[in-house]
């Protein structure tokens, strides 16, 4: 079943792409004690992740902040090899932390992948955006197959 408001984010071990290369996150941590908006894309490199996605909460960081965002992150189902490089490419810093779930373990303890086996991606994440404060979830939007409306930035600056 699908993360819903009021639950918990889950326990795991995730990935980090850092400019000194992967690094272990605890999400328990990462979420502890804050407000993090978190948003996940099917694939790092794609294109609504690389054209819409991912810039938009790059530019919305600062207002997201103004709203009481301690944090943003974005995840996929990549390793964080690959969420390194699609960092670097496009040109983030230290706006978003970029996390890898290589395993999907992460996603599907959230109930949010997605079965694109017969496409040949495997499984990844559905595209979605949360807002988790101290570990619960206050908010979560996840879009239909092929949309990108509830999940963007500015959707989610109008839901805080």
């Amino acid at each position: 079943m699908p993360i819903k408001v009021g639950d918990a984010i889950p326990a795991a071990k995730v990935m980090q792409a850092t400019a000194e290369g992967p690094k272990e996150l605890d999400t328990a941590e990462f979420f502890k004690g804050r407000t993090v908006a978190l948003f996940g894309v099917p694939g790092a490199f794609t294109p609504t992740c690389s054209a819409k996605h991912l810039p938009g909460f790059v530019q919305q960081a600062d207002a997201l902040k103004a709203k009481g965002v301690d944090a943003i992150a974005c995840m996929a189902v990549n390793d964080a090899f690959v969420m390194g490089a699609w960092a670097k490419d496009q040109g983030i810093t230290d706006q978003v932390v970029m996390i890898a779930d290589g395993s999907a373990a992460f996603t599907k303890a959230m109930g949010l992948e997605f079965d694109l086996t017969a496409r040949g991606l495997g499984v990844r994440a559905q595209r979605f955006a949360l807002v988790a404060k101290d570990g619960k979830v206050t908010h979560v939007a996840v879009e239909a197959p092929g949309a990108f409306e509830v999940s963007k930035a500015e959707a989610v600056l109008a839901a805080l």
